[in-house]
């Protein structure tokens, strides 16, 4: 099938090679100067009616304004595909707006990372049923066997995918919590080994578990070479806020979301109140900056 592809970083570009290796047409366009297009109405211009158009872009303000703008470009008939991480209530109130100008809306959870490209992309897909059946042949292709879903009215593909990164964040965590405990641990473990064979017969095997033998293949068992700061990209928040609002319990990925944002405190304040207050009630010794300086953590 012929598709536009707006985006053509990391997820977008290597998404535009699997299209193109596998028979597709696909025009493309990125602010980079980068494509076929140098603007979204030239992409426009370059595709034949009915047209599909694919974001790769970043959530919030650039899918919005690209949204809106081709919302003025595009014509009945014509179908939108968001494949960013957008709140799922935005894609809600997009997909309403597109159907204003009888323009199809679909929301694609897309995750696969920079290894996409070679085994493919889980699709979690919301929209009209028509909508997803136009751009179906661009699923069936980016997705491996098995990996694509229509699951759900508009918004439902996004509110798949934050479900899914929340629990990404509560396997990391856990992953991490443990390497952590052996890392301190009187043994002279070698993380590495131990990453690699819990690859094979283990109940605790995983994709992230290869990707971890990776990286401690690459920077050494202690990852010296590694800051510890954890940013998160907002499915996380969003998965318990919504949590929240249908009052459902996620303590895990509560915790795992709160340890990202502790991992980014030079000065942990917390930790001076209570060591202040265990002083102050207690007289338990306080340690001061400047004996913390000349004791580091040995490891």
């Amino acid at each position: 099938m012929q598709m536009g592809m707006v985006g053509l970083g990391r997820m977008g570009g290597n998404m535009t090679k699997r299209l193109e290796q596998d028979g597709h047409d696909v025009k493309t366009y990125d602010h980079g100067g980068r494509g076929t297009a140098g603007s979204l109405a030239e992409l426009v211009e370059q595709l034949d009616a009915p047209r599909a158009v694919w974001l790769m872009i970043p959530a919030g303000d650039p899918t919005e304004q690209a949204v809106d703008e081709l919302l003025g470009l595009l014509a009945e008939g014509d179908v939108i595909v968001d494949g960013g991480n957008s709140n799922f209530r935005d894609s809600q109130r997009r997909a309403a707006k597109a159907g204003e100008h009888g323009i199809g809306y679909v929301d694609a959870g897309v995750s696969g990372g920079i290894w996409g490209l070679e085994i493919g992309y889980c699709l979690m897909v919301g929209g009209e049923d028509d909508a997803v059946a136009r751009i179906r042949p661009a699923c069936e292709t980016l997705a491996p066997k098995d990996g694509f879903a229509h699951v759900g009215p508009s918004g439902a593909g996004h509110y798949v995918k934050m479900v899914h990164n929340g629990i990404e964040y509560g396997l990391m965590q856990a992953y991490a919590e443990g390497f952590e405990l052996m890392y301190h641990s009187e043994f002279p473990l070698d993380l590495r080994e131990i990453s690699g064979i819990w690859r094979y017969g283990s109940v605790v095997r995983s994709w992230l578990l290869e990707l971890l033998h990776e990286a401690f293949e690459q920077q050494g068992s202690r990852l010296e070479e590694i800051e510890g700061y954890v940013e998160d990209s907002g499915e996380g928040r969003w998965t318990i806020t919504e949590a929240i609002d249908t009052a459902v319990p996620t303590p895990v990925i509560a915790a795992a979301l709160f340890a990202r944002f502790s991992s980014r405190r030079d000065i942990n304040f917390a930790a001076k109140v209570a060591a202040a207050l265990r002083n102050q009630f207690g007289g338990h010794a306080v340690r001061a900056v400047e004996e913390a300086k000349a004791h580091p953590d040995p490891r």
